[in-house]
């Protein structure tokens, strides 16, 4: 036996920082710039995303953030991600990942897939509940 608790579920899934990135984005260079330069970097697919929702363009906003999600599960697998298991909020550089799975739901609904939105939004609780109700997803 070796002593581990078999009922805890899967570890956490912290992926790595990008220091480039997450500098050029909070110093206020233009999201595209560094989608362009750091395309792994989902925080500036999340932005993409969030802006085109705000100006009113959910079809765009939609491709935004699911570029941002599929460059975030690309890298959480290679973090050990086995398609379940706590994605934590509080870890910062995860928040790129958590904030384009959002913003995915939130276009899918705009534009009418009611389906991915309902996975979206379980997916996000899943993954973080913090996430979840910091981003104000439904449920």
């Amino acid at each position: 036996m070796s002593g581990e608790n078999l009922l805890s579920g899967p570890p956490e899934t912290l992926l790595p920082d990008d220091p480039a990135a997450r500098e050029a984005l909070e110093s206020g260079v233009d999201a595209a710039t560094v989608a362009a330069a750091h395309p792994a970097y989902s925080a500036a697919w999340a932005d993409l995303a969030d802006h085109a929702f705000a100006a009113g363009d959910p079809v765009t906003s939609y491709a935004f953030a699911r570029t941002g999600y599929h460059r975030g599960l690309d890298q959480l697998r290679r973090h050990g991600w086995k398609g379940h298991g706590p994605i934590p909020w509080v870890h910062e550089p995860n928040r790129g990942f958590l904030r384009s799975l959002n913003a995915l739901g939130r276009a899918a609904e705009a534009i009418g897939e009611t389906d991915e939105a309902t996975r979206c939004a379980q997916f996000l609780r899943d993954s973080s509940k913090e996430a979840a109700d910091t981003l104000g997803a439904s449920e």
